[in-house]
């Protein structure tokens, strides 16, 4: 085995599995960084093994939605870490429907590729596929869909998700305090958001919080759509003091329902999960009520999950393994006393949201945000 920076370090003892599809119609090859995300990538200093020692090894990303800032931003550092590869990588997006999505793995399989990450989705529909694409020799990596059971040799990806969650409701139980009126929205069934939710259950245990309701949708625009949910359990519970929405579509459309109630402004906190630019600027405006997030970037999970699967490709790690990646507790307080606008301003404040040492070797170009 060549040395692999860090190699171990991302290798840990939980495993999920993502999976999604290319956009109705197609696939999707272009990439275009965003103008606050500048991109260096380390040149390797040692000779690329099998596949990657030719340009055009044929990769698919299929993911179950592309929408919302954190899949963007993920997607981003995918294609950024495949351009640095020579990888020619296709995009599938099912735009949120399970069972295009499960129609576009079959796709993916067909097209001849030699890899396949598959970014969120569910088991019982992503099965067949991935174990089929395992059975004809392609590598596959998973991104946050709980999929070790019936897919065992699927190599699996997650950020630390009981970690993110404790990060924030820790600082939660220090904003409020114990014996509190508290709301949740969230959406169980999905792998990240359910390892989430096992953590909040043990707090609102431990605080002895009253949880007053329990609400929230995952569609292909859940912000606006979980809106209108929340708007409805606030007009029902105007006493709640926190509420917890572990998802940053979930805390915009919790944000947007406190905005259509502005008999509650400044009466009640939302602490929540990812970052972006867009998410620091509703963190850090004028009465947010966004106290605190868990989070990692997203555009540097992307390109290590992409890493993850090419030293798969390469021989470098094996079936069944598992990479996880930790994240950081980012406050209100902090961005505003850093004066931080935008990811930029962040990365350089918080260099340990940089992870291009993680499942990476010294073959790899690995991508730096």
């Amino acid at each position: 085995m060549r040395n692999s920076k860090k190699l171990a370090a991302g290798i840990a003892g939980l495993s999920v599995l993502l999976v999604a599809g290319c956009s109705q119609g197609g696939t999707e090859t272009a990439s275009t960084t965003p103008a606050d995300q500048p991109v260096t990538s380390a040149a390797p200093v040692a000779a690329a093994p099998a596949p990657f020692d030719q340009p055009g090894v044929k990769v698919a990303i299929v993911q179950n939605s592309g929408g919302g800032d954190y899949f963007q931003q993920y997607l981003n550092g995918t294609k950024l870490q495949a351009e640095a590869l020579g990888i020619d990588l296709s995009v599938y997006d099912a735009q949120g429907d399970n069972a295009t999505q499960a129609t576009q793995l079959d796709q993916a399989i067909a097209s001849g590729v030699s890899g396949i990450i598959v970014r969120h989705g569910f088991p019982d529909t992503l099965c067949p596929g991935v174990n089929k694409a395992l059975e004809q020799g392609i590598s596959v990596v998973i991104y946050d869909v709980e999929i070790q059971t019936c897919a065992p040799d699927a190599i699996q990806t997650q950020q630390s998700d009981a970690v993110m969650a404790s990060l924030v409701l820790d600082q939660m139980a220090t904003d409020i305090g114990t014996d509190q009126k508290v709301g949740y929205v969230n959406v169980l069934g999905i792998a990240p958001l359910d390892r989430r939710d096992v953590v909040w259950n043990e707090y609102v245990k431990n605080d002895n919080w009253s949880q007053l309701f329990f609400t929230g949708t995952y569609t292909n625009s859940t912000a606006t759509d979980t809106a209108a949910m929340v708007s409805n359990a606030l007009r029902a519970n105007p006493d709640v003091v926190a509420i917890y929405a572990p998802y940053d579509e979930l805390t915009k459309g919790t944000l947007s329902a406190l905005e259509q109630s502005p008999e509650l402004k400044g009466k009640v906190k939302v602490y929540g999960a990812d970052i972006s630019t867009a998410d620091i600027e509703l963190m850090t405006a004028d009465g947010s009520a966004w106290m605190a997030t868990g989070a990692t970037d997203p555009n540097a999970i992307g390109a290590a999950v992409m890493r993850t699967l090419a030293l798969n490709m390469a021989g470098e790690i094996t079936k069944g393994e598992k990479a996880e990646f930790p994240p950081i507790l980012i406050t209100q307080d902090f961005l505003r006393s850093k004066n931080i606008k935008n990811m930029v301003d962040l990365r350089a404040a918080e260099p340990a949201l940089n992870i291009a040492d993680i499942m990476s070797a010294d073959w790899i170009p690995a991508v730096t945000f």
